[in-house]
């Protein structure tokens, strides 16, 4: 008698990772690449650098900004009531203690009036931002150190 088997519907694709790489360029001026582009991430010079890019801190405002206003300009274009304008400002406090960002701020300047209705939903769709949601839940992070292997052989 053959045993009857279950069948399992095919699991799900995961969801594709999100990933950069970051190269040190010389000092304190670094490259990093996700996908196909590359932005560069620099100190002031009163910090070592030569200003030639954001600094990681504001890197991860421009992140934290440009989810929430694609967020807005969404919910804008898919009610047919704006398809560009948006804008966003946002701003958060360097604390210490561990040093870290907090208290921040975001702005949203909407480009066309909107009704209270309108406005209440436009709150709620940049609520659902996935990086201010990663910040609202903090992610586990792992770190791992490698580093290069040093010569061991005996020169003659």
């Amino acid at each position: 008698m053959r045993s009857e088997q279950q069948v399992l519907a095919p699991a799900a694709p995961e969801e594709p990772a999100v990933d950069v790489h970051v190269m040190q360029i010389e000092g304190v001026r670094f490259a990093v690449k996700a996908r196909q582009h590359t932005v560069l991430s620099d100190q002031p010079a009163d910090n070592g650098g030569q200003d030639t890019g954001m600094t990681p801190p504001e890197l991860m405002l421009a992140s934290l900004g440009s989810c929430a206003a694609f967020y807005a300009g969404e919910y804008l274009r898919t009610r047919k009531l704006a398809t560009s304008g948006v804008e966003v400002h946002v701003t958060a406090e360097k604390l210490k203690q561990p040093a870290r960002l907090g208290n921040f701020q975001i702005e949203v300047k909407c480009p066309v009036p909107l009704t209270e209705e309108q406005t209440q939903a436009l709150y709620r769709s940049v609520h659902q931002c996935l990086i201010h949601n990663t910040l609202l839940t903090p992610p586990q992070i792992q770190i791992t150190v490698s580093a290069a292997q040093r010569d061991t052989a005996l020169v003659p």
